[in-house]
């Protein structure tokens, strides 16, 4: 799930990186574990990018590694990184989103010594992984909450970029909205980018406007402009990615949460113990690795009997007895 954006000051820094990377060579000759990390968008952003650089530093913390990481933001930014950490004799190095697979594959072609992991991919090599997160899952309970408390019968989904991972989660919303009431209206609109806190905002305002009650957002963090939308109106919203009820406290009611460091940290410690495969690696509910979160804070706005209907459909997720997507 991956963001394109603010190309001049991340080309500035790759360029910079390249520079340093070429200067010290393939291999700097010492026995230190290096991790790498590639995001396309800022690591405060309190959600997908942010998710993984705590995974990195949990890898730093849990193997003690030496840890880095760049913010990025084109498919040619995406390879000079690679190239640049691969060249300074990084073992691993973690690209975070869908569109870095043509990159990664590239750059593992020309430096075999070097294990790549794709976020939300589906590429793999010899030393290419590719993890996928089911977030669906989540998102899938997510709308049967929507479904069950609005009193509107709308609720709206504002994306970054149109990218399949991010359309994924919406399909999963609306599946799980539609399982609960069949004539349940979803609208989707989309930004352009993950980082226009104000195009967000001004899509959910509008989306708010057609009578939606709740809204869920698949925007990085432009999705804070969702959130300030919510409160404005005086609805709720879900979180995405990381548990985002500390954004907005009043008005998320529950997040769609991904737990990326506990997949990071396995293929990494793979890499350190010589034992890395390439693979698609994937990650749901079943695995431990998607949740759905409540707000502590808003938790009993949820009544009883619809909390037992969304448990039971998650365990039947997490036992394979129910697909939320095709």
């Amino acid at each position: 799930m991956s963001r394109l954006s603010r190309r001049g000051a991340a080309l500035l820094g790759a360029l910079a990186f390249i520079a340093v990377g070429c200067t010290q060579g393939a291999d700097d000759g010492g026995s230190t574990f290096k991790v790498g990390l590639l995001t396309p968008g800022p690591v405060s952003d309190g959600g997908w990018n942010a998710g993984a650089y705590e995974a990195l530093q949990e890898i730093k913390r849990e193997l003690g590694a030496e840890v880095s990481n760049q913010q990025v933001a084109t498919p040619a930014d995406f390879e000079q990184g690679f190239r640049g950490y691969a060249q300074q004799g990084f073992a691993i190095v973690f690209g975070h989103g869908f569109e870095f697979q043509d990159p990664a594959l590239r750059a593992a072609n020309d430096f075999p010594n070097t294990d790549f992991v794709v976020s939300s991919g589906s590429v793999s090599a010899r030393n290419v992984a590719s993890l996928q997160f089911d977030l669906d899952q989540a998102t899938y309970l997510a709308g049967m909450l929507a479904a069950s408390l609005s009193e509107t019968g709308r609720a709206g989904c504002i994306g970054g970029i149109e990218l399949p991972v991010i359309k994924k989660t919406f399909d999963g919303f609306i599946a799980g909205a539609k399982s609960v009431n069949s004539d349940f209206v979803v609208s989707t609109a989309y930004t352009g980018n993950f980082e226009d806190v104000a195009a967000a905002r001004a899509a959910a305002s509008a989306m708010i406007a057609q009578g939606a009650d709740f809204l869920i957002h698949n925007a990085d963090a432009a999705g804070l402009g969702v959130f300030q939308a919510a409160k404005d109106h005086g609805i709720l919203a879900f979180g995405t990615n990381g548990d985002q009820s500390s954004a907005a406290p009043e008005t998320v009611l529950a997040s769609a949460v991904i737990s990326i460091p506990a997949a990071f940290l396995q293929v990494a410690r793979e890499s350190k113990d010589k034992h890395f495969e390439g693979r698609v690696i994937q990650e749901g509910l079943a695995e431990g690795a998607i949740q759905l979160i409540y707000n502590p804070r808003l938790e009993s706005r949820v009544p009883a009997a619809v909390k037992a209907k969304v448990a039971a459909a998650e365990e039947k997720i997490r036992l394979g007895k129910l697909e939320v997507t095709p």
